[in-house]
């Protein structure tokens, strides 16, 4: 068709035979859409997923809480017995500092949608599943022990048993720092391990002080470390 059939509206405006297409023509709105649900795919992509229930994560916080909860437990029982300022400070610092660290792991096990416990036996993340007390754990015995102390046995025997137990949390705390790429469980396990490494300095310390030979660190994740007493602390 030649220009003398073009309409006479089309000649008054001179408006091309092929205008620009829409925003609200097909095409135009399927490459629109393409473009938003791509930026979406790769803003979910940055986003991490939660871990998994056998994640080293989910079993770092459920058996670092559990771990934690006994030496909260002690030291809440020398605090109330012993006649040393100094030890009520450092019990009370233990009691507070490891109830905080509980509360966040316990967050975190929620905010992942993740139950408290686990499946599987304690330490089965780290390759060393056990059915009995993790290590650096204190029996039932030593607690009792703990419990009917004269206030100046309490303190010697906490310092014993809160060394063994800080020693075998370090190796909780490496594996996940070697495992894990969330921050929050990088900077707490870290924090731990740094915490717990200067406390079982200066618990070493104050048992020369009171001139108690200290027991060289025997605690692993395969071990069975041992209280004042003797008594296995557990282990696989």
């Amino acid at each position: 068709m030649g220009p003398a059939h073009l309409s006479p509206k089309t000649k008054q405006t001179g408006e091309h035979l092929s205008p620009s297409r829409r925003w609200d023509e097909p095409p135009v709105l399927l490459v629109f859409l393409a473009i938003v649900l791509g930026a979406v795919s790769l803003v979910l992509l940055a986003i991490p997923r939660p871990p998994g229930d056998d994640s080293a994560e989910a079993g770092f916080a459920r058996d670092m809480s559990v771990h934690h909860a006994q030496a909260v437990e002690m030291a809440e029982i020398v605090r109330d017995r012993t006649g040393s300022e100094e030890m009520r400070t450092l019990a009370t610092d233990v009691a507070l500092t490891q109830q905080g660290q509980i509360g966040q792991m316990q967050g975190w096990l929620a905010v992942w949608g993740l139950p408290a416990t686990g499946r599987e036996p304690a330490m089965t993340w780290m390759g060393h599943p056990t059915e009995g007390r993790m290590p650096g754990m204190a029996s039932p015995e030593e607690l009792n022990d703990l419990q009917q102390a004269s206030p100046e046995e309490a303190d010697t025997l906490f310092l014993q048993l809160m060394i063994s137990h800080h020693e075998a949390a370090l190796p909780m705390a490496e594996a996940v720092l070697e495992e894990t790429d969330r921050p929050e469980v990088e900077r707490l396990a870290g924090a731990i391990a740094a915490s717990q490494r200067g406390e079982i300095e200066m618990m070493k310390g104050l048992l020369n002080q009171r001139g108690v030979p200290v027991e060289e660190d025997s605690a692993a994740p395969d071990d069975h470390s041992r209280g004042a007493d003797g008594h296995s602390h557990g282990g696989e």
